[in-house]
C-alpha cells in the first residue's frame, strides 16, 4: 500500500512535529511505501517565496479592479475605502520588494546571521509584513506568522462554519496550497490511503479542506484523520454526517498500531468493524468501534523522519522531537485535559532505549538538538537520563516540560541535568499561592518551586514558566499573590507566559462543576468547541481575570519583554552564547511601549 501522511497548517515551523514520524516508523517496517508530507513548513516556505507573492499580486490586482467597478455603481462604505487604499499600497515594487526581502528573512532563519538578534528581528518582522500583504489576497481573512493569531473568518469550533468554509476560493488560503502543494503529489504518487494528523483546533479547516478536494478527483481514495483534536471531538464526528463525508474514518487515541492494522484492513478489503481506536464510514452511516488499544513504548521503533524536508524548517540548526513517554506521570491537575490522547495510564520507555534511539537520530541526522516533547518529564527519569547521557558522552543539546518537584532539590542533580545537555525548561507554575494550588491538586509547594527554579537557574538553564488566573474560587489577592511571586523571584525567571483560566470539556473541573463552583453553558452551535463559557459563584470572573492579567501585561519586569518569545529560537541561542544570561533578547524601551500597547489593545 502507498500512503501519503499530511501534516496539515498551522503550526510553528520550527521544528518537525511527530505524528507523522511515528506512524512512518511502524509502516515502513511492515512493507508499505510512506510519502511523509510536512505541508505546514513547505506551506511557509512556499508563502516566502516570488512565485506565490506573485501570484497574490494577481490576487491583489483582482480584488482592486472589483472595488473600482464597485465604486462606480455606489459610494464605498468605511470598510471597503480602506481596503482599496491598502490594496493601491500594494504596488508591483512594493511586491517586488517584499519578495526579495522574504527569501533574505528565510536564509537569515536558517544561517549563522540567525544569531545576530537585530537580523533575527528583522526577518521575524518580514515574515510579519509579508503574511499581511499575503492576507489582503484572500482579505478578509487574517493569515499571520507566527500562526497563532490567524483568523480566517471562519470558526473552527463550528461544523456548519467549517463546511462553508471548504469553498470559499476568496478566503480559504488553504484551496491554494492544496493546489499547489498537495494536488501534484497526488497525481504523481497516487496513493492508495491518505491520513491527516490534527492536533490543535485551526487545522481543522485545512485539513478538511484538503479532504474534500483529494475526493473531488479522487472519491474512492481513503482518507484518515487522527490526532489529539480528533480524539477530543470523536463524539461530535460519529454524528457528523456532512463533515464525515469527506473522510473515511478516524484514529482515536495512540494511532501507531491501530492505523496499521486499518492499512492492513483496507489493502486487503477486510471488515473494519472489528479494529481497535476506529471510527468509519460505510453505505450504513457512521460507526464507532468498542475496542481500544495503546502502545507497548518497548516495541516501537524510534521516529522515522525520512522523506520530510528537513531543510526547510525555519531554525539554523535542525532541532528533532523525541518522545519516552505517553502520558503524565502526575495526571491529576484539575484543570488540565490533556489525558484524552490516552486510554491507558502513563507509560515510559527505559533509559537504556531512549539513550540508544537519541544516539541513532543524533548519528542518522547529524544534529545535537533535542526536544523531549512528554507532557512532563518524570523526576527518576529526568535524573537518571541526565547521568547516562553523561557517562555516554552523548554531547546533545536537549529541552523539555518539567513540574515543578519536591523530589528534586539536590544542587547535583540541575548540575547534571546542565552537564547533560539541558538548557531551557517549561515550567506548569500555575499560580503563586499555596491554596489556589491545593484546589488544582497541583500538590507543589512554594518553596520547592523557588528551589527549584533557583538551582536550575544557577545551574546555566533557561526557566521559563507558565501561569494562569481565574482558576474557579481564586480571589484577586490570591491573584496577585502570583504576581509578587514571580517578581520575587525574577532573578532565576528567564521568561514567563500568563493567561486566563480556561474551562476545557473534558477537565476534571468540567466533569464535577458543583464542586469548584462552576456554572457552564454548553453552546449548541459550537459544536465542536473544547472549552465552554462559564461563570463562578465565587471568586474572580472571566472579565476580572481578564483585567488582572491586563494589569500584568501593563506592569511586570521589562526582562520579560523579549525581542523573540519563539522557544525553539531562545534554545539555540542559550546554546550558542553558551549561558542563560542573554540581555541581547529584551525589548529595548522604545519596544516595550509599543508592545504594551498592543497586547493590552488585544486584551
Amino acid at each position: 500500500m502507498k500512503i501519503l501522511l499530511l501534516f496539515p497548517p498551522d503550526w510553528l515551523p520550527s521544528e518537525p512535529y511527530l505524528s507523522l514520524p511515528a506512524l512512518t516508523s511502524v509502516l515502513r517496517p511492515a512493507g508499505h511505501e510512506v510519502i511523509q508530507k510536512d505541508i505546514n513548513v513547505e506551506m511557509y516556505d512556499m508563502f516566502f517565496s516570488r512565485p506565490f507573492l506573485e501570484h497574490v499580486s494577481g490576487r491583489i490586482a483582482g480584488e482592486l479592479n472589483h472595488l473600482i467597478h464597485l465604486e462606480k455603481q455606489r459610494a464605498l462604505d468605511e470598510e471597503e475605502s480602506t481596503l482599496k487604499v491598502q490594496l493601491l499600497q500594494s504596488t508591483p515594487e512594493v511586491l517586488s520588494q517584499l519578495s526579495s526581502d522574504a527569501e533574505q528573512a528565510k536564509e537569515i532563519l536558517r544561517g549563522e546571521s540567525f544569531y545576530d538578534i537585530d537580523k533575527l528581528e528583522w526577518a521575524t518582522n518580514t515574515l510579519h509584513k509579508t503574511m499581511a500583504l499575503i492576507s489582503l489576497g484572500y482579505y478578509p481573512a487574517q493569515i499571520c506568522f507566527p500562526p497563532i493569531e490567524t483568523d480566517l473568518v471562519y470558526k473552527p469550533y463550528m461544523s456548519s462554519e467549517i463546511l462553508e468554509a471548504l469553498d470559499d476560493n476568496q478566503i480559504n488560503i488553504y484551496r491554494d496550497v492544496y493546489r499547489q502543494l498537495i494536488a501534484p503529489v497526488m497525481q504523481k504518487e497516487k496513493p492508495g490511503m491518505v491520513g491527516i494528523s490534527i492536533v490543535q483546533q485551526k487545522q481543522l479547516i485545512p485539513s478538511f479542506t484538503f479532504s474534500k478536494m483529494i475526493k473531488e478527483e479522487f472519491p474512492d481514495l481513503h482518507i484518515t484523520v487522527g490526532g489529539n483534536i480528533v480524539t477530543r471531538i470523536r463524539d461530535e464526528l460519529k454524528i457528523q454526517d456532512k463533515l464525515f463525508g469527506y473522510i473515511d474514518s478516524a484514529i482515536l487515541y495512540e494511532g501507531e498500531n491501530a492505523y496499521l492494522q486499518l492499512v492492513d484492513a483496507v489493502e486487503n478489503s477486510k471488515p473494519l468493524s472489528g479494529l481497535p481506536n476506529l471510527i468509519y464510514r460505510d453505505e450504513s452511516g457512521i460507526h464507532a468501534n468498542k475496542d481500544v488499544c495503546s502502545e507497548d513504548l518497548s516495541k516501537l521503533p524510534p521516529p522515522d523522519f525520512d522523506g520530510l524536508l528537513l531543510e526547510k524548517y525555519f531554525v539554523p540548526k535542525l532541532i528533532l522531537p523525541y518522545l519516552a513517554t505517553r502520558g503524565c506521570y502526575w495526571g491529576r491537575c484539575t484543570f488540565c485535559d490533556h489525558f484524552q490522547g490516552y486510554v491507558e495510564g502513563f507509560r515510559t520507555m527505559q533509559v537504556d532505549q531512549i539513550v540508544e534511539e537519541i544516539k541513532f537520530l543524533k548519528d542518522k541526522h547529524n544534529t545535537r538538538y533535542f526536544h523531549f516533547t512528554d507532557e512532563s518529564y518524570p523526576p527518576a527519569l529526568f535524573r537518571k537520563l541526565s547521568q547516562r547521557l553523561i557517562e555516554e558522552k552523548l554531547d546533545i543539546v536537549w529541552t523539555t516540560h518539567m513540574r515543578f518537584e519536591e523530589t528534586l532539590l539536590d544542587e547535583q542533580v540541575w548540575k547534571d541535568v546542565q552537564e547533560s545537555g539541558c538548557r531551557y525548561l517549561h515550567f506548569g507554575y500555575e499560580s503563586g499561592n499555596q491554596r489556589v494550588l491545593k484546589l488544582m491538586d497541583k500538590a507543589t509547594k512554594l518553596d520547592a518551586i523557588q528551589t527549584n527554579l533557583r538551582m536550575s537557574s544557577e545551574a546555566g538553564i533557561w526557566n521559563h514558566i507558565m501561569g494562569f488566573f481565574g482558576f474557579p474560587g481564586e480571589t484577586r489577592e490570591e491573584a496577585e499573590d502570583s504576581k509578587r511571586f514571580v517578581h520575587d523571584n525574577r532573578a532565576h525567571i528567564h521568561s514567563l507566559g500568563f493567561m486566563t483560566f480556561v474551562l476545557g470539556k473534558y477537565s476534571p473541573v468540567a466533569f464535577e462543576p458543583e464542586k469548584y463552583g462552576v456554572d457552564y453553558y454548553k453552546n449548541p452551535e459550537w459544536d465542536l468547541a473544547l472549552d465552554y463559557y462559564f461563570t463562578l459563584k465565587e471568586g474572580l470572573n472571566i472579565q476580572e481575570a481578564l483585567d488582572v492579567f491586563a494589569g500584568f501585561e501593563r506592569n511586570h519586569d521589562p526582562k520579560w519583554d523579549l525581542r523573540t518569545c519563539v522557544r525553539e529560537y531562545i534554545f539555540l541561542y542559550i546554546d550558542h552564547f553558551g549561558n542563560n544570561d542573554l540581555p541581547q533578547l529584551q525589548m529595548r524601551p522604545d519596544q516595550q511601549t509599543e508592545y504594551h500597547q498592543t497586547s493590552v489593545g488585544m486584551v
